[in-house]
């Protein structure tokens, strides 16, 4: 533990180093709490460079916290898709309607008040009173976490039991009357210099408060948790008719509630990709197929799970009577009005790039 001279050396250099090395970032630019709230939502568990062109996005279809609420949930989904973790817009669209039927459309400022709405949890509620309020709650984010962890060698894994450890600590090393500054200037730490592989310690201004740069620890902590993906295949039918192609609704509970997706799903143990074609388009749509092509394979990840799509061109015994709740045939332009899990986006590009040559007679 850092003695109460030692803290205000680090808390000085802290922000004197945020000075010089910030980044400009557009949330950055504001105090405005719907902003700032949509940032740290898109930014759980994604990329500071992946969320940008999305944030930027956002406020184009939903300026305000008025728009958001009274948009349809699959215009919200659709501006989601490729960022994943769709929950997270389900959780921004129904808070912003509580927002608007119980707080006037106007955040609220008290811990209490936000952190019953969905989606805020102890993190994001920090993170809104502080950047948007000057509220002064210290924010404890995997950056934070890891630099805290380093600063006091800890050697373990990244988890709720080491925070009881770390709280104590951080408040130890808060600035409460300038909150934002310093919670974005310890994030930024961890986001530019204290990196979870290969940190930059020599250029650190901080080595001498570091346990493990002291003990050459740095490299192992936080302790890599084990991930055990589970590897899933399935298949997906291409069905096309007149340039128009099937696609079907997920349920409204449940992985991917929501989306669409081409007909299909997992392969069983012992089936074959087309054994498991057949299956599942008699089992969902009611109908044989009549003949299929192998068109791509796609590979992608979902947290804990690893999926390798097969996607077939097919043709079917009989015609699947689609209808405005679960079945519609939209064409490749229309895709475009539809949210997708990313997988299945990486089939529609292929369908894209391959259009002229996609033609229900090359099915055999």
């Amino acid at each position: 533990m850092l003695v109460k001279k030692d803290n205000r050396l680090f808390q000085q250099r802290l922000l004197h180093w945020y000075s010089r090395n910030q980044r400009k970032l557009p949330w950055r630019e504001t105090k405005d709490p719907y902003k700032i709230w949509v940032s740290e939502i898109m930014l759980q568990q994604t990329t500071v460079q992946t969320v940008i062109p999305y944030y930027r996005k956002w406020f184009q279809l939903f300026p305000d916290i008025k728009a958001l609420s009274q948009a349809p949930l699959q215009k919200v989904l659709k501006a989601w898709e490729g960022l994943g973790y769709y929950q997270r817009a389900k959780n921004l669209y129904r808070a912003s309607q509580i927002i608007m039927e119980k707080h006037k459309g106007l955040i609220p400022e008290t811990y209490k008040s936000l952190r019953n709405l969905p989606g805020f949890g102890p993190y994001t509620t920090a993170a809104v009173l502080s950047f948007a309020f000057s509220k002064p709650y210290p924010v404890l984010d995997v950056n934070v976490r890891r630099v805290l962890m380093r600063l006091k060698g800890l050697q373990q894994e990244a988890n709720p039991s080491v925070d009881k450890i770390l709280k104590p600590f951080l408040l130890s090393l808060f600035l409460p009357r300038k909150s934002s500054l310093f919670n974005q200037a310890f994030m930024e730490l961890g986001a530019l210099v204290c990196r979870p592989q290969n940190p930059s310690c020599l250029l650190c201004p901080f080595q001498e408060f570091c346990q493990a740069y002291q003990e050459g620890t740095q490299e192992i902590i936080p302790r890599p948790k084990k991930i055990n993906f589970h590897k899933i295949e399935a298949v997906l039918g291409i069905i096309k008719q007149n340039n128009r192609f099937l696609i079907q609704k997920r349920p409204s509970k449940g992985l991917m509630a929501d989306l669409w997706e081409f007909p299909g799903g997992k392969i069983k143990r012992g089936e074959t990709p087309a054994q498991a074609l057949y299956r599942e388009i008699k089992e969902e749509l009611g109908l044989k197929v009549k003949e299929k092509k192998i068109l791509t394979q796609v590979t992608h990840s979902y947290t804990q799970f690893r999926v390798t799509l097969h996607a077939f061109l097919c043709t079917l015994h009989g015609t699947p009577k689609a209808n405005n709740q679960a079945l519609r045939w939209v064409t490749l332009r229309e895709f475009k009005n539809f949210p997708f899990p990313s997988g299945s986006v990486k089939v529609i590009e292929f369908l894209r790039n391959n259009q002229n040559r996609i033609s229900i007679n090359q099915a055999g």
